[in-house]
Parts: C-alpha cells; structure tokens; sequence
C-alpha cells in the first residue's frame, strides 16, 4: 500500500466526495396515469380523464425487476434519492479513473526506473545436450 503523502490530490478529492453520507437508491421512479377497468368510467373512452398519477420505485434485484408503488409525498423524497444514488455512481466512475491515471503513473515510472539500471546481457555459455547423439550406421 502507498504511503499517504504519494497519493495524488485527485484521488484525495475523489474519496472525499464519496464520504459524504447521504440517503440513496438505485433503481427509477415510474409514473403512471391507468384505466380503472369499469366499463361506465371517463378513462375507459379519453385519455385524459384516466386515474392517476400513480408512482412506483423500480429496481432489479438479483436478475429480477422489483416494483414498490409509492406516495406522492414519498416519490419526491425517493426522487432525490434515486438522484443522489447517480452522482454516486459518477463519482465512483471518478474515482476509479483518478486511481487508474495514478496506477499508470506509477508503473510508468516503475518501468523508467528499471530502463535507466538494467543493462541487459547475453547469455555466455552454451546449453549442453541431455540426450546422446544419433548413431550414424
């Protein structure tokens, strides 16, 4: 592990945005306007006049696609959630791109340093035969 005055300031900066604690999700908020079914409602012959909105918070889980209807109260609070949960993800995607430049710093120059003190030689002896040579008959 490196020393904590070798890490770069874009790393530094990266992992404090991801400290910072908030409430989360992963998944998106659905909204929905429906037909009730009943054959004498409005909904059933205009468009407009269909119930609703309805909200609902859908995510997969474990290759399965889960769905939670919500209030209205909840799906603004859930909003900003699902929003925080994507800046997440982008700052975890910078993240992982300030420690990828910094690897590729580091080996670079890794690889210089052993370029300018190795000086590389031939071998000087001969490989011996390990089997007999062929009869000439």
């Amino acid at each position: 592990m490196s020393k904590p005055q070798k890490v770069p300031e874009t790393v530094r900066k990266a992992i404090q945005k991801l400290s910072q604690l908030r409430p989360m999700r992963r998944g998106s908020l659905g909204q929905r306007w429906l037909k009730c079914g009943k054959p004498n409602c409005a909904c059933a012959s205009r468009e407009e006049a269909r119930h609703g909105p309805y909200f609902s918070l859908t995510r997969t889980v474990a290759g399965r696609t889960q769905s939670r209807r919500l209030t209205a109260q909840q799906a603004e609070r859930v909003r900003q959630q699902v929003a925080a949960g994507r800046e997440f993800r982008q700052q975890v995607e910078g993240y992982w791109q300030a420690c990828e430049q910094w690897a590729d710093r580091e080996l670079a120059n890794a690889e210089a340093g052993t370029a300018e003190t190795v000086e590389k030689k031939g071998s000087r002896r001969f490989s011996r035969p390990r089997s007999r040579p062929k009869s000439k008959r």
